[in-house]
């Protein structure tokens, strides 16, 4: 037996608690109030399904109990105090079910709730129109039957996606099932294949359940616009039997035109249509052909439908049916004076015309005769055939032409007895004949036997010139012509009847003659150039006849002209501008006489040396045609007197011409040199710079670009760069000199650092600065006995470390260069109060001047002089070295010379002499 159900076990946890407190407080049930229970008060089941209901109280000892309600039940579990009933196949949308007990005489009663709902399993959307005009409305409805509670419904009308109305229909009573939902739409034509459709929405969330949404099959909507004008339908309104006629029928205003049906008919005759779209406008062409079993009145018929609604248009076509008339001729090719009938025939309704005369009645054929002559060859008859139909006059036409046979004849229209021709461009040769049948033609020159060419087209020549004889056969006979062929050509000038070159001599009578070919005669007039004048007759030559000549040769077929030169010749002659009688050379710059002779042909010229150093020698002369500039004379060119001989084959002329030679300025070191010095205070005078040249050059010195000023004894200011410029009339020559100005020494400066006095033992420096050009060599000289005495590297600074007494006194700075020498003094004091040296100053200061004296003494003599560098101070344990060169100047005379000069030096006085020692330690 399957186990209870979930709904009788909620059931029955409820019965328990319910029960609970009576089973263990029965004491006190009388003093309590009794009820009774139904669970669940209120529920929601889905239509046809099931629920378990539980009856309970809480009465100790109930009598009696139960479970009233209208739906089946299924199965029924009871206790003492409870009752669980399940019921199954709820449909009612609702019902109110009661649970009751009895309990001491009195009914106690519990009442429940159960509503039902149906989910929106089918939603309809009302079928749409097959089709829909454009601009009008239509209904879409959507029904949802059974489904509910109604007030739980939601109902959306969609186009596609987009909704267009949407409706709750909360309020609703809850007993209400099932909805319908209906709006009106404008079609439009952008709705014309969309789909519309309803979603129906079922939300019981509110209850504990979920959202049951459903939507019905889409439905497509056909909208179309149709104009209400009928088609227009083009077509002949006849239509002859065999023939065959466009048909065009057009109708615009429609939508869609893809969609529309198309009836096209002539009579009983479908035709088959051609359509073609045009925007929203339809074009059918179809085409329709006619025959006998139509003849008569037909409607041509075009139908459009779209929509289930009709376009009609229709047009009556007649068909009828005209043969072309039949024009015979009783010999289409006879010959020449036979008789020929012409007969022009049509239909039973038609009435004819033969080359303007009518049959009497329509039916009846019409005819002439004539006798066929040359005038009726190629002759052309006309048949006319008329019909009326419908109010219209029809005809039609049929043409033949007679040919008559007869003889050649060779017309001058045809055949020219004279023919003209011009050269060059193609031509067809034509001698035409008449005749019938066509005659050949052939034409021949007797004397040479040379045919033309009739009927072809072909370059014309001269050759073509001639009389020939034209021959016109047919098999009716012959005809003869003697034809004449002129070929004309434009004139044209060549060498030997008008050459290009000329050549006439000066005084000579000549005249200017061109022979022209051309055909007719050309006349042929010369002019000269820049002149306007036709040249004619003799004339006597003068230089001014040489020149160019245009000649021209004029006919009917054209015109030519040529260039001539002519050349007038003339012996030589010499012109002072071109060939002066004085030239001078300018040495260097390679120029060459140049003597130009006028004369034609042109002259040879030679310039011989007939007196002092040229003679015999031969001036070089400049050619007309050696570019500028450039040298021709390596070497000097010797002045004098030149003979100059022109010639050529009209003669010869002679000229003297006078030679000098001159030059440009130059400048160099032995006229002009590059360094110069001065000393100052010399007497002032100009830089010595001279140039060569002829003319004698001007030379002018300046410094950049002011000249030197004027003074009367030279300065320092006059040191410095110049720029010497040499010039004649020949050019210019430029030299840069640096001039130098010397002066004697000046001690400048002497000073003692530090100033004043320097106590013993203490440092010293005495700095001496000289000013001399050049630059002065600095000597020394120091009192006797002053030892360690330091000089720097060029004398300028002598310094004593360690001072002592024998250091006090004068020092003298002597500056000397080439040009003198200057000296200047200082004393230094050295004293202090330490009273042991005064003591022992008279025995220790003369042991110290005698060891002094004997050691400048020896410096001096021996190892100064002797440049010896060995010379060894007892006292300080040094190593004298002598800085001032071999040997010391004299007391007041000059100083030393020539010596080495070097750092850390100190020096010594001994007879007047200053000597300086440096002292290293051994």
């Amino acid at each position: 037996m399957p186990g209870p159900s979930p709904g009788l076990c909620r059931a029955l946890l409820g019965l328990w608690a319910a029960l609970g407190p009576g089973l263990f407080g029965l004491s006190a049930v009388a003093q309590e109030p009794f009820w009774a229970d139904l669970q669940p008060r209120v529920a929601l089941v889905e239509r046809g399904g099931s629920l378990w209901l539980n009856c309970s109280t809480n009465c100790p000892r109930p009598e009696r109990g139960g479970l009233e309600t209208s739906l089946r039940r299924n199965g029924t579990q009871r206790g003492l105090r409870w009752l669980a009933r399940q019921l199954v196949d709820i449909r009612e949308p609702e019902t109110q079910p009661v649970c009751f007990f009895r309990c001491a005489r009195r009914t106690l009663q519990a009442r429940g709730l159960i509503r039902t709902f149906q989910r929106p399993d089918r939603v309809e959307l009302v079928p749409l129109p097959a089709w829909q005009p454009v601009g009008e409305n239509f209904t879409l409805s959507c029904r949802v039957p059974g489904a509910g509670p109604r007030g739980s419904l939601t109902l959306t009308l969609l186009r596609g996606a987009q909704e267009l109305i949407r409706r709750s229909f909360a309020g609703e009573p809850p007993r209400a099932r099932g909805a319908v939902l209906t709006a009106t739409v404008l079609a439009r034509r952008e709705d014309h294949g969309a789909n519309f459709s309803c979603r129906a929405e079922l939300d019981l969330r509110p209850h504990g359940l979920g959202l049951f949404s459903n939507s019905s099959a889409p439905r497509q909507l056909r909208t179309f616009a149709l104009s209400p004008d009928p088609p227009r339908l083009a077509v002949s309104r006849l239509l002859e039997v065999g023939s065959e006629r466009p048909v065009r029928c057009t109708l615009d205003e429609l939508f869609p035109a893809s969609e529309a049906e198309v009836y096209l008919a002539l009579g009983d005759h479908r035709l088959s249509p051609d359509i073609t779209l045009e925007g929203d406008a339809l074009v059918v062409t179809a085409t329709a052909t006619a025959n006998a079993e139509q003849e008569g009145a037909r409607q041509l018929v075009c139908n459009v439908t779209l929509g289930g609604e009709s376009r009609e248009t229709r047009e009556n076509v007649t068909i009828y049916s005209f043969p072309a008339p039949v024009l015979t001729l009783s010999e289409p090719s006879t010959p020449e004076g036979k008789v020929v009938t012409v007969t022009c025939a049509a239909g039973p309704e038609a009435l004819v015309t033969l080359d303007g005369i009518s049959a009497v009645v329509p039916g009846q054929p019409a005819q002439l005769q004539l006798n066929a002559t040359e005038d009726d060859d190629k002759r052309s008859f006309f048949c006319d055939a008329s019909l009326e139909v419908v109010g219209q006059t029809l005809s039609k036409n049929k043409s033949a032409e007679l040919r008559v046979l007869y003889a050649p004849r060779l017309d001058d229209s045809d055949c020219p007895r004279s023919w003209t021709w011009p050269e060059g461009p193609e031509q067809t040769l034509r001698c035409e004949a008449r005749g019938n049948p066509a005659p050949s033609v052939h034409c021949e020159r007797p004397d040479s036997g040379a045919v033309l060419a009739l009927g072809l087209q072909g370059p014309v020549t001269r050759a073509l010139a001639g009389t020939y004889r034209c021959t016109a056969v047919n098999r009716q006979g012959e005809a003869v012509k003697e034809v004449t062929v002129t070929v004309e050509y434009a004139p044209s000038l060549d060498s030997m009847g008008c050459p290009e070159h000329m050549t006439w001599l000066e005084g000579t009578e000549v005249s200017l003659s061109c022979m022209a070919h051309g055909v007719p005669p050309p006349n042929v007039s010369c002019v000269h150039s820049g002149e306007a004048g036709v040249v004619e007759g003799l004339l006597r030559v003068v230089r001014q006849h040489a020149g160019t000549y245009r000649c021209e040769a004029t006919n009917a077929q054209g015109s030519v002209a040529k260039t001539v030169a002519v050349t007038v010749e003339y012996g030589p002659s010499f012109e002072e501008q071109s060939c002066p009688s004085n030239w001078t050379w300018v040495e260097g710059s390679g120029q060459l006489f140049s003597c130009e002779v006028d004369g034609k042909p042109e002259p040879s010229v030679e310039c011989i040396g007939s007196e002092g150093a040229s003679e015999g020698l031969l001036l070089p002369l400049a050619s007309p045609d050696s570019p500028p500039g450039v040298p021709s004379i390596a070497s000097g060119l010797a002045p004098g007197i030149y003979i100059c001989n022109a010639t050529n084959r009209h003669g010869s002329m002679v000229k003297t011409v006078a030679v000098s030679t001159e030059s440009p300025p130059q400048m160099d070191e032995s006229t002009c040199p590059s360094h110069q010095t001065w000393l100052e205070g010399a007497e002032a005078a100009g830089l010595a710079c001279t140039a060569r040249g002829r003319p004698s050059p001007r030379v002018r010195c300046s410094r950049e670009g002011v000249p030197r000023p004027q003074r009367l004894r030279v300065s320092r200011e006059d040191a410095g760069t110049y720029r010497c410029l040499a010039t004649n009339m020949h050019g210019t020559d430029v030299r840069t000199v640096t001039l130098g100005v010397e002066y004697r020494p000046v001690v400048a400066e002497l000073a003692a650092s530090p100033p004043g006095g320097v106590r013993p033992g203490g440092n010293f420096t005495l700095t001496c600065r000289a000013e001399a050009w050049p630059p002065a060599q600095i000597s020394w000289r120091a009192p006797p006995g002053a030892l360690n005495i330091g000089l720097s590297s060029n004398n300028s600074t002598l310094s004593v470390a360690g001072a002592m007494g024998s250091h006090g006194g004068e020092y003298e700075c002597a500056a000397t260069n080439a040009h003198g020498r200057h000296a200047r003094r200082i004393t230094v004091r050295v004293a202090g109060p330490w009273l042991w040296v005064a003591v022992g100053g008279a025995a220790g200061g003369a042991a110290l001047l005698a060891a002094g004296a004997g050691l400048a003494f020896y410096v001096q003599s021996t190892a100064c002089k002797k440049g010896e560098y060995n010379v060894q101070e007892a006292e300080s344990s040094g190593e004298a070295v002598c800085l001032n060169g071999a040997g010391g100047g004299t007391g007041g005379g000059t100083g030393a010379e020539g010596g080495t000069e070097a750092a850390d030096t100190a020096e010594a006085q001994a007879g007047g002499e200053v000597f300086a020692i440096q002292l290293t330690s051994a």
